[in-house]
């Protein structure tokens, strides 16, 4: 294996873990406006994630970095290119931040119903686009022989990746109820559970749906598998749920997840950016990486720091494992 082929695997697996663990969040988000009845069950829900969503981004952070210095051209035409829905999403999940730490400062209900509404909003947005994002990533944009991408925002918009934002949203809202349901006491509790019940059939058919395309337009045996993975997980996952056994319903919901990106980058791959002027012009894990040098560093940087953060990053959801519920919120909030 190259060392290029390497840092797709990695970057392939970074995007797998933000998605897994910002999907929940995301769908915790949504869920806010959706499952939460009144200010109590809203301030529960966003509880169950307080610990843990600013760990979450930084797998992102270190997607986008190891993009950069490892696929340098990559970086410079997807960023380019997509330039204003990941400008979107940046701001959506600054405000987002804001808002969580912001939103109890003070009692006044305005105060508070605005940042709640930010919440909502900034955590359904990002949910959209990087499904939107990622499918125009594999169907191919209009990328020019200088590996500049040479079209518009509205070849951006298409009934494919419109499908894809609408899968990412509706699979990482299923993944919220489930993990509200793994995390909430009471009466919370059950509405999850009922409400996972019934999502869960929408997201399954949309993903299958779009994960269907995919295979059709650009997949092989491996992605083939993948898309197998994500139907059987799913309907494993809603089986845990009926049945109460929470944290195996997530944990498959995840899978669905982590099985969905992985198809992905396998229909993906070689290219990290197809063409859609001229497969010639494509952007490939050999011609966009970095030269051989920085790749050993960055290689022996990685394989020593990941499983430090992984490690950091498991103790902390086990510190912060307990459920929470209504009776845990002081009622001045």
């Amino acid at each position: 294996m190259h060392l290029h082929d390497f840092w797709f695997l990695l970057i392939a697996f970074l995007w797998t873990g933000y998605f897994f663990l910002e999907g929940f969040d995301f769908g915790i988000g949504v869920l806010t406006k959706l499952l939460a009845r009144d200010r109590t069950e809203r301030r529960v829900l966003i509880n169950t994630i307080g610990p843990v969503w600013d760990g979450n981004e930084v797998w992102l952070i270190t997607a986008a970095g190891a993009t950069f210095a490892a696929f340098p051209d990559w970086y410079a035409t997807l960023f380019s290119g997509f330039y204003l829905p990941l400008l979107a999403i940046l701001v959506c999940l600054i405000l987002r931040g804001v808002a969580f730490e912001y939103r109890h400062k003070r009692a006044e209900d305005r105060w508070q119903r605005n940042w709640e509404h930010t919440i909502f909003w900034c955590s359904l947005l990002p949910a959209f686009l990087w499904g939107a994002i990622f499918a125009n990533l594999v169907h191919g944009v209009p990328i020019g022989p200088d590996k500049n991408y040479t079209g518009g925002l509205g070849d951006l918009i298409t009934p494919y990746a419109l499908l894809g934002g609408v899968v990412t949203l509706v699979l990482f809202t299923f993944h919220g109820t489930v993990f509200a349901a793994l995390k909430t006491t009471g009466d919370i509790r059950a509405r999850s559970r009922r409400y996972a019940a019934r999502l869960g059939p929408v997201a399954a058919v949309a993903a299958l749906l779009f994960l269907g395309w995919t295979q059709a337009d650009s997949g092989n045996g491996r992605s083939l598998a993948a898309v197998v993975l994500v139907a059987a997980a799913l309907a494993a996952a809603l089986v845990m749920n009926a049945r109460g056994r929470e944290g195996w319903a997530f944990g498959l919901s995840g899978v669905a997840i982590a099985a969905s990106v992985a198809m992905l980058f396998l229909a993906l791959f070689p290219d990290v950016m197809p063409s859609s002027l001229d497969p010639k012009w494509s952007l490939t894990a050999a011609n966009a990486a970095a030269s051989a040098y920085p790749l050993k560093i960055m290689t022996w940087v990685g394989v020593i720091m990941m499983p430090l953060i992984m490690a950091y990053q498991a103790w902390t959801y086990w510190v912060f494992r307990k459920r929470i519920g209504t009776q845990h919120i002081p009622a001045a909030h």
